[in-house]
């Protein structure tokens, strides 16, 4: 799990949609990306001005399997 805290509102906003919609975000740690589902967002009430810790689940990288090619119809004048 990656953790991290963030102030920016806007930001946060994404990743509880994200997360409502149980869709993948990707926050920049440094200089690596990181990509996975949103597991929670809480607010720290302790600090001023207001921040978040955000967690994400990271998701695998997807691999680059070649999609199928089409299928290739013998008799296209049939098909017209």
């Amino acid at each position: 799990m990656f953790t991290f805290e963030t102030a920016d509102r806007k930001e946060v906003r994404r990743f509880r949609i994200a997360q409502f919609n149980g869709r993948t975000a990707t926050v920049r740690s440094g200089e690596a990306m990181v990509t996975g589902h949103v597991r929670s967002v809480l607010e720290s009430k302790s600090t001023i001005p207001q921040s978040w810790t955000i967690t994400i689940v990271p998701s695998a990288p997807k691999s680059d399997v070649p999609r199928p090619a089409p299928a290739v119809h013998i008799f296209a004048e049939d098909l017209r």
